[in-house]
């Protein structure tokens, strides 16, 4: 490395923070939504259960990846912060640690309060007898029969823990002083999580607790030395591509990887009490688990019970958001076909504020159309019970030519996909997977109809997933046009994938692994030009994550030009703004509330000359340069102006929203003496707002037509 290089290196690694600590922020800012009195109880403890399963993830996936990384390479660096594998993983296991303690104590105020609304969790360790004898009677005639307890011995070797299942792991010791340990599964599955306790209504003990409380009983014979719950997380960090044998099926083998990945290595040992240091020692052998992969947690170690809490409360509507539901899209007239209107001009679908009803629509209608002559698409996440799934179903069977692409290396969704691949083949519709080396992440749907002896391509371009149940909880954009240009370019991607290719070049639309990168480069080398002509330069992104080094440091280079960015990053961001001489000029907001924010939308320049973009990639190496991606610019004006109002919206947000500081922290903004603005809030008023009104017009025409109607009969 030159000396100009190594210095250029120095300087932007100074505005640069690790992407597994940044993620860590993140879902310390789904934590304080746990946290904030200002949420309804019940929507906290999701917050609380999102928190705990965000973490499980992380550790099946990026803990994982580091661990493979400091094994096969320990001596390669993070890009951005130049730390190994190693020390990114002792930083990590440190900030869980003292993330932990906030957990635990928001985990104990949540119970408090759920206690005040007449539901409590009993706590064995504070237990009256009478209570403990009733609950014995419920272990032993409802839980120890059904137990399928397991003691390790010399011929009995240690059992396969399965990831994310609880176990009571007890240590016992014979009168002749052997020593043994003993297993005990607590997610049979066919007992409650909740137990009642009996005679007293509302109060409940976990069934992990029942067990390990009794579990003396069910080793007679044995005393019991030391026993906890157990809960492993096991490394999901498996490479597909690099594992597959072309000479195999290839849904076949991605089914057979599912059930190899259930048993890859433990990354994370979770107890719920102190075990001695030889019994610690026992478990890492025989679990092949480092000790600092070993965690002592207060809290429940799967939380999805306290969505029966909620059940239990779902009557104090206080304890709840106000309800909400998805309204249909002011852009559509229901009572029309849907392919004519887009014709008529570009439509625009904002989620979870507006229905998907209209695309879904679309898609039945163009199974039933004459004149419809192909369907393709690209299917990465869809719902367990997908319409639209079951739409391109319809479209095969009525004879239309379907072409589906299904990602099976959608990270577990992979048998889901599995499913409808399978599905999809026996009505009739052509499937096909991902490429070799990248995966197909872009939502893109294309319809071909014959109008008038011509061929008419009607695209759907999105920034979130075909399915109707995330469409409800996640805010995404889905634009419809019957432009031939983006048609075009559009069929030539799917006539790429179909080759196992990919596009190399393309006029309108931002489509990676090739041309999306390098194309949102060059927009914003145009904005730095502008700055360093003592013009307006802006650039605005609205994206979950970054971590494209290239891209940082083109920002970088356009702050320093005097180019003004913003930046509404929910997740991961690598880049810190306010710095100095760096990136004055940016400034980084991260918004989370009650939906996922999930929509990608890219902005270059203000005013008449605003380019705008939306795009199903955020700005990370994986998706701009490893993944198929599709970016569409918005071109109709009211689209655009639409568009650019909820970008600076966002940007207004004083309820959701937290900046990044120089620091690399995050500041929670609060009203003051401004008017209080959730972006999210005032979107979905909005949608309500429009529906209203394009309810009253349409009431309003009919009643003109009927006065009409009469006026010439009479």
């Amino acid at each position: 490395m030159s000396e100009n290089a190594s210095e250029k290196a120095g300087d932007t690694a100074r505005v640069m923070v690790n992407r597994e600590l940044s993620w860590l922020k993140f879902n310390t800012r789904v934590l304080e939504e746990a946290e904030d009195s200002r949420v309804p109880l019940c929507e906290r403890l999701t917050f609380l259960s999102i928190y705990q399963t965000n973490l499980d993830e992380f550790f099946m996936v990026r803990v994982g990846s580091l661990v493979d990384q400091d094994r096969a390479s320990p001596k390669n660096r993070d890009n951005k912060t130049n730390m190994t594998a190693k020390e990114q993983i002792e930083a990590v296991l440190k900030q869980v640690a003292e993330i932990g303690k906030r957990q635990s104590a928001c985990y104990n105020e949540l119970m408090g309060l759920v206690e005040g609304q007449g539901i409590r969790i009993v706590d064995f360790r504070k237990i009256g007898r009478q209570d403990s004898e009733r609950l014995e009677r419920v272990f032993d005639s409802q839980i120890a029969p059904l137990i399928a307890p397991i003691i390790v011995e010399p011929r009995q070797p240690f059992p396969f823990l399965r990831g994310k299942y609880i176990y009571a792991v007890v240590e016992l010791e014979r009168k002749n002083g052997r020593g043994r340990i003993g297993i005990v599964p607590c997610n049979a599955g066919v007992f409650p999580r909740l137990i009642e306790v009996p005679g007293d209504q509302k109060r409940y003990v976990l069934v992990e607790d029942l067990i390990l409380h009794f579990v003396y009983k069910v080793f007679p014979g044995y005393l019991v030395k030391a026993k906890s719950l157990a809960r492993v997380t096991r490394n999901a960090d498996i490479d597909a591509d690099a594992l597959y044998d072309e000479d195999h099926d290839y849904r076949e083998f991605m089914a057979d990887l599912m059930k190899r990945r259930k048993r890859l290595a433990p990354v994370r040992l979770e107890l719920s009490r102190q075990l001695n240091s030889v019994l610690i020692e026992r478990l890492c052998k025989e679990m092949n688990v480092k000790k600092r992969y070993i965690f002592k947690t207060d809290v429940p170690m799967d939380l999805s019970f306290v969505f029966q809490i909620q059940d239990e409360l779902r009557l104090k509507t206080e304890l709840f958001y106000p309800r909400r539901v998805p309204q249909r899209s002011a852009m559509f007239d229901p009572a029309q076909p849907i392919l004519p209107q887009i014709h008529q001009g570009d439509k625009l679908l904002s989620y979870p504020f507006e229905s998907m009803k209209p695309f879904l629509d679309m898609l039945h209608q163009a199974s039933e159309d004459d004149q419809v002559a192909s369907i393709k698409m690209t299917l990465y996440r869809v719902a367990k019970l997908s319409k639209v799934v079951e739409a391109l179903c319809d479209a095969a069977e009525n004879g239309k030519d379907v072409l589906v692409l299904v990602e099976l290396k959608a990270r577990f969704d992979e048998e889901n996909n599995i499913e409808w691949s399978r599905q999809l083949e026996e009505s009739g519709c052509t499937v096909i997977y991902g490429l070799e080396g990248y995966k197909v992440h872009s939502k893109l749907c294309l319809i071909t109809r014959i109008e008038d002896g011509k061929t008419v391509y009607y695209t759907q371009i999105g920034t979130g997933n075909y399915n109707e149940k995330t469409a409800r909880m996640y805010t995404d954009l889905c634009m419809m046009t019957a432009d031939q240009a983006i048609g075009e370019e559009a069929n030539e991607i799917f006539n790429k994938l179909s080759m196992g290719e990919t596009v190399q070049s393309s006029e309108k639309l931002l489509i990676a692994p090739n041309c999306l990168q390098s194309r949102l480069i060059d927009l914003m080398d145009n904005e730095i030009a502008r700055a360093q002509a003592g013009l307006d330069g802006y650039i605005g992104f609205k994206v979950n994550s970054l971590t494209d080094r290239t891209l940082i440091e083109k920002m970088i280079e356009a702050s320093q030009a005097g180019v003004k960015i913003d930046l509404v990053i929910r997740g991961i961001c690598c880049l810190v703004p306010g710095v100095p001489g760096y990136t004055e000029n940016i400034r980084v907001i991260s918004i989370v509330g009650r939906f996922l924010e999930h929509s990608r939308i890219y902005i270059f320049g203000k005013g008449e000359r605003m380019q705008l973009y939306i795009a199903s990639a955020d700005l990370m190496t994986r998706n701009t340069l490893k993944r198929v991606e599709v970016g569409t610019p918005i071109e109709d004006p009211g689209l655009r102006a639409r568009l650019h109002e909820m970008f600076e919206t966002m940007l207004a947000d004083n309820v959701q929203a937290r900046v990044m500081q120089p620091d690399g922290t995050y500041l929670r903004l609060r009203p003051g003496d401004l008017p209080a603005l959730s972006s999210q809030e005032l979107f979905y008023q909005q949608a309500y707002d429009r529906a209203a009104e394009r309810t009253v017009q349409r009431m309003q025409a009919a009643a003109a037509d009927k006065t009409e109607e009469g006026e010439t009969v009479g």
